[in-house]
Parts: C-alpha cells; sequence; structure tokens
C-alpha cells in the first residue's frame, strides 16, 4: 500500500509498514487535521494482517516534530483544548497498544508531543544531533498528550521533572544516557539501521512478537489509563487561566513571556 504524499507518508513492504511525517514547511507540526489522518492511518495499519512492525520516520530535514500547532492551540477555549488533549492522546494510546512493534527513527528536534508519542512507542534509535524536549511550561501548560506519565516511566521520575518543571533541552547522547533513547547513530545511518532492526523483528513469528508487546506493556496498563486521564484533567484548566493564554501569545509573536501567576 502506498499513498501520494500528503501529511503523511505510509509504506508497507515485506511485513514493514512505515509512518513518514511529510510537512517539512511546518516542521511536522500536528495540527487537528495531521492528527485525525495520522489515527486513521494507525487503524489501518493495526488491522492489517501482513504488517508485522510500524516504523516511524520523518521528510523534515530539520526535525522529527516540532510537537503540536500552538497557533491552533492558541485559538481555544477550555472545551476546545480538552479535545485537542484527547486527540493526541489517542494517538499515543493507538501507538502503545496497537499489535504491532513500533520503531521511531528521531532526528533533528524532536519536542512537546513528539517526545510523547516517542514514549508510547517501543524502540527510539535517534541520530546524532537531535535534540528533545518537553517545553510545555515555557507556554504556560503541561505535558497534554501522555508525557506526564510515560516519560516518569521511562527516564524515572526525577529526570522527568526536571525536563518538564524547566522545558530543558537535551542532546541525543543524554537522552540515551537516560534510557529515553535505546540508540544514536550517525544522521546518516539513521533510516538504514531503522529498516535493519525492523527487518529483522519481521523475521521473527507475528503471534510471538505481538504477544511479547501484549506481556511487556502489561507491566503498568492496569494503572496508565487513570494517569492519562488526570493529566487530561489537569492541562484542561490550565485553559482558563492567563497565563496558557500570554503563552502561546507569546511564542506566536516571538518573545518571552510575561506570566503573571493568575
Amino acid at each position: 500500500m502506498e499513498k501520494e504524499p500528503t501529511n503523511l507518508k505510509v509504506d508497507i513492504k515485506n511485513g514493514i509498514g512505515t509512518i513518514t511525517l511529510n510537512r517539512p514547511k511546518f516542521l511536522n507540526v500536528f495540527n487537528e487535521e495531521t492528527l485525525d489522518e495520522f489515527a486513521s492511518i494507525l487503524d489501518e495499519i493495526g488491522r492489517n494482517e501482513n504488517v508485522k512492525v510500524l516504523v516511524l520516520l520523518s521528510a523534515c530535514k530539520k526535525a522529527f516534530t516540532a510537537g503540536a500547532d500552538i497557533k491552533q492551540m492558541s485559538a481555544k477555549d477550555r472545551e476546545g483544548g480538552k479535545r485537542f488533549a484527547q486527540m493526541g492522546h489517542r494517538i499515543a494510546r493507538k501507538l502503545e497498544t496497537m499489535p504491532q512493534p513500533v520503531i521511531i527513527g528521531i532526528h533533528g528536534y524532536t519536542l512537546g508531543g513528539g517526545v510523547e508519542f516517542a514514549c508510547a512507542c517501543d524502540i527510539r534509535i535517534a541520530a546524532e544531533g537531535s535534540v528533545f524536549s518537553q517545553p510545555e511550561i515555557d507556554i504556560g501548560v503541561i505535558p497534554g498528550w501522555g508525557g506526564t506519565q510515560r516519560l516518569s516511566r521511562i527516564v524515572g521520575i526525577a529526570k522527568a521533572k526536571e525536563m518538564i518543571y524547566t522545558g530543558k533541552r537535551i542532546d541525543a547522547h543524554e537522552a540515551m544516557e537516560i534510557g529515553l533513547v535505546n540508540h544514536v547513530v550517525p544522521r546518516e545511518n539513521l533510516e538504514d539501521v531503522v529498516m535493519a532492526l525492523a527487518e529483522t523483528m519481521a523475521s521473527k513469528g507475528k503471534h510471538a512478537l505481538f504477544n511479547a508487546k501484549r506481556a511487556i506493556n502489561q507491566l503498568h496498563e492496569s494503572f496508565i489509563e487513570d494517569g492519562l486521564a488526570f493529566e487530561v484533567e489537569r492541562w484542561t484548566e490550565l485553559f482558563d487561566t492567563y497565563d496558557q493564554k500570554e503563552g502561546m501569545r507569546a511564542f506566536l509573536e516571538g518573545r518571552h513571556p510575561k506570566f503573571e501567576d493568575r
């Protein structure tokens, strides 16, 4: 299966499904249209019995993704903000719970929702020079697509708090040190390394592969739904604050926000 380039490109070959983010002009930011398209494609691949492994890549030279579309978010009220959070949560849960293991190949900037989606994947491989951040605190909100829950599980609570409370950026090597990524490889080798791993996994028995994912996920499955629901509520209430509006307005205007704690 191969589709004409849109916000996402899809290819399926030899048991490997590949989704490539394809909004390079916008640093692959996720607007509502792209989220809907992503969700539909994940549903389709999840039902495809010929796909044993899913790979996520980016067609943008500068970034895997700069995260969620802040311009679109900034215009939302409380209920709109909640719906936007739920759209991102839907994608992350699909990645996390779809039968196929998911490998993500990361390069350049991976910010906000990009880190959150990466955390929902099974294996993360980063190119040298990659940059990771949860910068939501700088626009008056918190990670709203699962970051408070999945990042903490992957890198530990202390490191997750440091990243989320400060919005700091970390490079690929620090990301590997804290367990956020599995491997760091030269940029020019990224796709080859990702596809080689996907081919190795696709050579295994499908039933064993899928059940291995289900069994490992069971480690925290009974707890994550409550945590994710709590995150959405905390995210939503921030859309009633002055600081959320000021933070996103300042970002779009290219200036530092002046938070007033209200």
